[in-house]
C-alpha cells in the first residue's frame, strides 16, 4: 500500500531525472553530447590552468580564482547546452547515481561514462595543443594525502546533493547555476580543489600544468569521488523520498 508521500523503489524510478533530457534523444545523440560536454569542460579547466600559470606566475591564489571561474562559468553554459540532450552529466559518478535511483539502464550508464572519460581525455589533449604544449603532457603534480582524500568524499556528495536537491524539488531549471556556483566555491573551500569526477580526474593526468594530477594519485581520488557518490545515493534516498518534479 503506497501514497503520493511514501512511494516505493519503482514509483520513483519512473521519470528520468538527470538521465536522458528531455528531448528523449537516441543513444548515439546522447554518447557524443557526453564526449563533447565533457571535452569542453576539461578544455577549461585545463585551458584555464595554463592561462592563469602564464598570466599570474608569481599568485598562486590568483591562479585558482582565474582557473575556479572559468571552470564554473563553462559548467554553466555547458549544462544549458547539453541538458536537454543527454542530462549534462559529464561525470562518472552522477551516472552512477542515476542509475543506483533506477533512472537509467546499466548499458547507457557504461556507455556515458565511457564517452565522458574519452571526451575528456580528448579535450585535455586539444587544451595542451592550444597552448603550444605537446599532446599528452603527463602530470608530474603529486596530490595525494589524507586531506585531499577527505575533500574529494566532500566535494563529490555536495555536488551530487546540489544535482538532486534542485532536481528532486521541482527546480532542475536551477541546476546549471547551482552547479556551477558549487564547483567555483568548492575550488576553495576543500583543499583538493574539488575534482568530484572520475573522467576529469583521468583527463586531468594528461597535463603537466596547473590542473594536473600524478597518474599514481588518481586512483585513490577516483576511490573518493566513488565513496562519495555512495554517500550521496543514501542521503538523496533519504532527504528527498518524493520527487516533486513528477507532480
Amino acid at each position: 500500500m503506497t501514497d503520493r508521500f511514501h512511494p516505493t523503489d519503482a514509483a520513483l524510478s519512473i521519470e528520468v531525472e538527470t538521465g536522458t533530457g528531455q528531448l528523449r534523444l537516441d543513444l548515439n545523440r546522447r554518447l557524443v553530447a557526453e564526449a563533447l560536454g565533457t571535452a569542453f569542460l576539461i578544455i577549461a579547466v585545463v585551458g584555464s590552468g595554463i592561462m592563469a600559470s602564464r598570466l599570474s606566475p608569481d599568485d598562486v591564489g590568483l591562479q585558482l580564482l582565474e582557473n575556479a571561474a572559468a571552470t564554473a562559468a563553462a559548467l554553466i553554459g555547458l549544462i544549458l547546452m547539453f541538458g536537454a540532450v543527454s542530462g549534462a552529466h559529464f561525470n562518472p559518478v552522477v551516472t552512477l547515481v542515476d542509475r543506483l535511483l533506477g533512472t537509467t539502464s546499466t548499458r547507457d550508464a557504461v556507455l556515458y561514462a565511457v564517452a565522458q572519460t574519452v571526451g575528456g581525455c580528448v579535450g585535455t589533449i586539444i587544451a595542451n595543443l592550444m597552448f603550444e604544449l605537446d599532446a599528452i603532457n603527463v602530470s608530474t603534480k603529486v596530490r595525494s594525502s589524507g586531506a585531499l582524500w577527505l575533500s574529494e568524499v566532500v566535494a563529490t556528495i555536495g555536488l551530487l546533493l546540489v544535482i538532486h536537491g534542485c532536481v528532486r524539488t521541482g527546480r532542475a531549471s536551477t541546476v546549471p547555476f547551482a552547479v556551477g556556483v558549487w564547483i567555483g566555491g568548492a575550488y576553495w573551500f576543500t583543499s583538493s580543489t574539488s575534482f568530484a569526477n572520475p573522467a576529469v580526474t583521468i583527463a586531468r593526468t594528461l597535463s603537466d600544468s596547473f590542473a594536473g594530477i600524478e597518474p599514481s594519485s588518481a586512483p585513490m581520488f577516483i576511490v573518493m569521488q566513488i565513496i562519495g557518490a555512495l554517500i550521496a545515493y543514501g542521503l538523496i534516498r533519504f532527504l528527498y523520498p518524493r520527487n516533486l518534479s513528477e507532480g
